[in-house]
């Protein structure tokens, strides 16, 4: 899962944001300390043995982008911006487009697919010990569970 965390995490650093706003500070762990705008994976849960012979684990992983509150209306504009469906700023197209091709497995060869499939807890977060404005994105990743 550690690989998977982090190929989540190198697929929504192509995310563009807006001239002006710093670069998405993007990791496969939660962190210390935040330098925001920041995405990371957080809590996961594993489905073991969706199919036959270890041939496919079923995993959804909880991640988190939190965006500075220093001036709340604006905030909340990045973040919608980042949990669009779509559209250069869109984290869903920026982690899908690390799918593949048709045939290809997704996040260079670690997965058999992802997707972003919700957004919720779109609320102010508290993490060590400073307030944002963020939310969650749900994201299914399946794959074969024998290695």
């Amino acid at each position: 899962m550690s690989a998977v965390r982090e190929a989540i995490a190198d697929a929504a650093r192509a995310v563009t944001m807006p001239v002006g706003t710093r670069k998405l500070t993007s990791t496969g762990y939660v962190p210390d300390e935040v330098n925001e705008p920041c995405f990371f994976a957080g809590e996961y849960s594993v489905d073991f043995d969706k199919a036959m012979g270890r041939a496919l684990d079923e995993a959804e992983i909880t991640c988190r982008v939190l965006v500075s509150r220093a001036d709340d209306k604006a905030a909340q504009r990045l973040l919608d911006r980042m949990l669009s469906g779509s559209g250069p700023g869109s984290l869903k197209q920026a982690i899908e487009a690390a799918r593949g091709a048709p045939g290809e497995y997704a996040l260079g060869g670690l997965a058999h697919d992802l997707r972003v499939t919700r957004i919720q807890g779109y609320r102010w977060y508290e993490h060590a010990g400073v307030d944002y404005v963020g939310a969650e994105l749900t994201i299914k990743v399946i794959g074969d569970g024998s290695g």
